[in-house]
């Protein structure tokens, strides 16, 4: 038999790098990730007791870090950066690469809430049709829906980009 401690370094393990992409694509910010993450654990480990299926884990988990993230917004306390003071990493490859990042990025951020969650959930959290309706308290069908339309305005709007560069260039 497991003991709680080891139940929740499990989940620990198993899920914090879903966790942390989802975080990022709420927030935009390697460290403001790290603290929702880090604050979704904790309230996981307070409340652990109440989680009875084993595979609810991911679904509650992601439940806790959207509440995490709105709690930010509710508090009106979000944590200002001294641009200055950072020190910008370089990922990309290449300057290209970095603007085709960005573009991707922006384009996403423009999406409707109701189209880039289960979008975001899909491609960056792995999570099935089935995980993402049992989530959001919909259908499998309406998130398949709402998915094929977040990829057509994400194409739309990033082959607008696209044909708005082609003409500055002329």
């Amino acid at each position: 038999m497991r003991t709680r401690q080891t139940w929740f370094e499990q989940l620990v393990h198993t899920h914090s790098a879903d966790l942390y992409r989802h975080a990022w694509w709420l927030c935009g910010q390697e460290s403001l990730a790290q603290d929702l993450v880090q604050e979704t654990f904790l309230r996981a480990w307070r409340a652990l007791d109440t989680l009875r299926e084993e595979a609810a884990a991911k679904g509650w988990l992601l439940t806790i870090l959207r509440r995490e993230h709105a709690r930010l917004y509710e508090r009106k306390a979000l944590p200002s950066v001294d641009i200055d003071a950072l020190e910008l990493l370089d990922d990309a490859p290449d300057p290209e690469a970095r603007r085709e990042l960005a573009a991707l990025r922006a384009a996403i951020a423009r999406l409707p809430p109701r189209y880039r969650e289960p979008l975001v959930l899909q491609v960056l959290g792995g999570y099935s049709l089935a995980e993402i309706a049992r989530e959001l308290g919909s259908s499998e069908t309406a998130v398949m829906s709402q998915v094929f339309r977040a990829r057509q305005q994400l194409k739309a709007m990033l082959d607008d980009a696209s044909q708005e560069a082609e003409d500055g260039l002329r």
